[in-house]
């Protein structure tokens, strides 16, 4: 019974009832919408926002933010483009592009945690730098011609109509899952992320942690770059520009808290599928896909507010909760105090 409390309990939980409410009423409204082609299209193009948001998910869970995962996605993309379009094998490819990941998470992380930056100003700066060194490596031109073996297998179905690419990212969220739930590594991030002096005080490694998130968001951004090289088949140099926010909202409409050490992958890949399949189930409600941004701006800032209000009533409960238990702890020790007092003067009458 207390796990299926727990069960309901959970963020996540939420969310993937929000993403079944969201099917079920546009297959109301447009009963083509349920063919099964349709329904798992809806999650074979999240494949490069899951990656991205569970990248993004560490660094939510220390409590800081990213907003240069998009360029990175395009750099890389370009990068590896350019390689196999030049004849390149794709396993030299894949290396550089992790290579790639790693440099940016490393000046992410130094700029962050070791300069002490503030995060949503340092990684919006490399942000800009990142797609201005787009720009200087394709000389503003697009990136094409890859190999069709590349492009074709995109395609490849593993389980139903199930794509490779999304049946092995969601074999690598239940794997993170499981690290970060079952090992003690893994917990380090959701505890840095709730109190992040209290981790340094009891010893736990507070910089590493923080280092070790921002290098895996960005390594993740960098693999979600090579897929979608394959996904699309060519590279724009504004490509990926914007998928920083649909991240972060997939993250946080996943349960994430944007405070720090609250939420899971799952809830980040759960969310990932609800914002990928926006402009997709806009089609079958019969609106425009040009209502995407602005919707995803909308739901970002709805779950925002609703997180801020949890975090505050959390905050303030806690509060009266400590009050309410020193009031109770002083009571007995005042009227013992009391109480020695009277016997004191009852001995001297």
């Amino acid at each position: 019974m207390e796990k299926v409390k727990k069960l309901f309990k959970a963020r996540e939980l939420t969310s993937l009832i929000f993403l079944i409410a969201l099917f079920a009423i546009v297959g109301f409204m447009n009963p083509m919408f349920l063919n099964p082609s349709n329904v798992s299209a809806c999650f074979n193009t999240s494949v490069v926002y899951t990656l991205i948001a569970v990248g993004m998910a560490f660094v939510l869970f220390i409590g800081e933010i990213d907003v240069s995962v998009g360029s990175n996605l395009g750099l890389v993309a370009a990068v590896v483009g350019t390689f196999l379009r030049d004849g390149q094998s794709l396993v030299v490819a894949i290396v550089v592009a992790i290579i790639i990941g790693v440099v940016i998470g490393l000046i992410n992380g130094w700029g962050v945690c070791i300069m002490g930056a503030p995060s949503l100003i340092f990684t919006l700066g490399v942000n800009g730098i990142l797609r201005g060194i787009i720009y200087l490596y394709t000389n503003g031109a697009w990136v094409e011609n890859l190999p069709k073996s590349f492009k074709d297998f995109s395609s490849v179905t593993l389980v139903g109509p199930l794509t490779v690419y999304y049946c092995a990212v969601i074999a690598l969220v239940i794997i993170i899952h499981l690290i970060l739930t079952r090992t003690r590594q893994g917990r380090y991030f959701v505890a840095v992320g709730d109190n992040a002096q209290g981790a340094t005080l009891v010893g736990l490694p507070t910089l590493k942690t923080k280092m070790l998130a921002y290098v895996i968001c960005a390594v993740m951004a960098s693999i979600g770059g090579v897929i979608f090289c394959s996904r699309i088949g060519f590279v724009t140099p504004m490509s990926g520009n914007g998928y920083e926010m649909k991240a972060i909202a997939a993250c946080v409409l996943g349960g994430i808290s944007l405070a720090g050490g609250v939420g899971s992958v799952i809830g980040s890949a759960i969310g990932a599928v609800i914002m990928a399949s926006i402009s997709y189930l806009l089609v079958f409600m019969g609106f425009s896909s040009n209502y995407d941004n602005a919707i995803t701006g909308i739901i970002l800032l709805v779950i925002v507010v609703i997180d801020a209000v949890i975090q505050h009533r959390s905050l303030v409960n806690n509060r009266h909760a400590r009050l309410a238990a020193r009031v109770s702890a002083s009571t007995p020790a005042a009227e013992a105090t009391a109480a020695d007092v009277n016997a004191e003067k009852g001995g001297e009458q």
